[in-house]
């Protein structure tokens, strides 16, 4: 992936920057399930010859999660498509579809205060200071990866 190119959007040729680990919590519970779920997941996710390209792949999750109201897999999804090129106009849109689509109360009350948005933000100021998509990207999986609980898929006990 051209690593500074904030206009264009490069395909992704390196592994995304969260991997799938709920995939582990699967394995957790049942080993055959855990098998049947990881071939779905290389089905959808690892084809050699997919017909949807990536970055697409991730916008398309990413609203599909917010339609169902997982802000945390959206979190992840948005992190995800950046890395793969998305531009912030494209997440500008993006976010305008939200309150189009789930109201201007849904919007203030449950995307404004979530990881999700937060990430997108993030995102968005740090390229107004023309950071480079590479610490764009290094930011979002700091701030937005495993290590934050509303983000995180595995199990955080409480300090």
């Amino acid at each position: 992936m051209s690593t500074d190119d904030r206009n264009n959007s490069p395909k992704q040729t390196t592994p995304p920057p969260l991997r799938p680990t709920a995939l582990v919590n699967f394995k957790k519970t049942d080993d055959e399930l855990a098998k049947i779920v990881g071939e779905f997941w290389q089905l959808i996710w690892a084809r050699t010859s997919p017909a949807i390209d990536q970055k697409t792949k991730y916008l398309l999750s990413l609203a599909n999660a917010v339609g169902a109201r997982r802000f945390r897999q959206a979190t992840r999804e948005l992190v995800k498509a950046y890395a793969a090129g998305t531009t912030i106009a494209e997440l500008d849109e993006l976010f305008c579809l939200f309150m189009w689509n789930q109201g201007a109360g849904e919007f203030a009350s449950e995307i404004g205060p979530s990881s999700l948005f937060a990430a997108y933000q993030t995102a968005k100021e740090m390229q107004k200071q023309n950071a480079s998509r590479h610490q764009i990207v290094e930011t979002l999986k700091e701030r937005f990866g495993e290590a934050n609980p509303a983000v995180g898929t595995s199990y955080q006990p409480m300090k």
